[in-house]
């Protein structure tokens, strides 16, 4: 192996090893979602500390991917697209950063709902939002790991689906509103939840998003019709 091969090899073990590290803050940031979602629908307040005190986990993993990222572009001085795959995964961790932080909002917020509101009929109309949300962002994070560009096409378009169910659930909450005017707090603190449900797609679709720009250099970020 020439000096050239060797050095190519070692930029792609060193590349790969934050590849790993981005997959474990993804696997981290999807439990703590599970979790945060799980606690509003079941109105598990202990669950819900326990997700809500743990987001320091997934701020540390960002901080050490950033400074891999910041030492491989310094110390190997990547190009084209190389230098693709470490911009996505700074850009990817950020995403599943603030993934982490909407999760902690989800989970203080089911902290300070009342009793009775925990059993209102209203949480049947997240369950749809929340089966959504999931499925995007645990297939965003499979299509980050095949680096299939393809599919993650096909996964950023369930965003829409997502921003529907939101809109839907807006005017369920306000009809609810109107006929029980006295929880008008615990109405505010479920539609921050469905906001914050809202965001993980969003996140979610900016992860499928930066696979294509990794598979194929194109910035699909601000493109509405994207053709395949």
């Amino acid at each position: 192996m020439n000096t050239q091969d060797h050095i190519s090899q070692a930029y792609n073990d060193e590349l790969e090893e934050v590849r790993s590290k981005v997959l474990t803050m993804g696997g981290l940031v999807e439990d703590h979602f599970q979790g945060a979602t799980k606690a509003l629908l079941k109105g598990d307040t202990e669950l819900a500390s326990d997700i809500a005190k743990y987001d320091y986990k997934v701020n540390a993993l960002e901080v050490e991917i950033d400074d891999d990222c910041t030492s491989l572009i310094a110390r190997r001085q990547p190009t084209a697209g190389d230098l693709r795959n470490v911009f996505a995964v700074i850009k990817i961790v950020t995403d599943l950063e603030r993934i982490g932080d909407e999760s902690e909002k989800i989970a203080s917020f089911v902290t300070e709902l009342s009793v009775d509101t925990k059993s209102m009929t209203i949480y049947n109309s997240l369950k749809s939002m929340i089966k959504t949300a999931r499925e995007i962002l645990s297939a965003a994070l499979d299509c980050y790991a095949r680096l299939d560009a393809k599919q993650a096409l096909e996964v950023a378009k369930l965003d829409e689906d997502l921003d529907s169910n939101f809109n839907d659930l807006k005017r369920t909450l306000i009809t609810y509103l109107i006929e029980d005017v006295k929880n008008i707090e615990d109405f505010i603190r479920v539609m921050w939840c469905a906001r914050s449900i809202e965001r993980v797609g969003d996140h979610a679709k900016n992860i499928c998003q930066y696979v294509v720009y990794v598979a194929h250099g194109n910035d699909i970020r601000h493109i509405t019709d994207q053709k395949d």
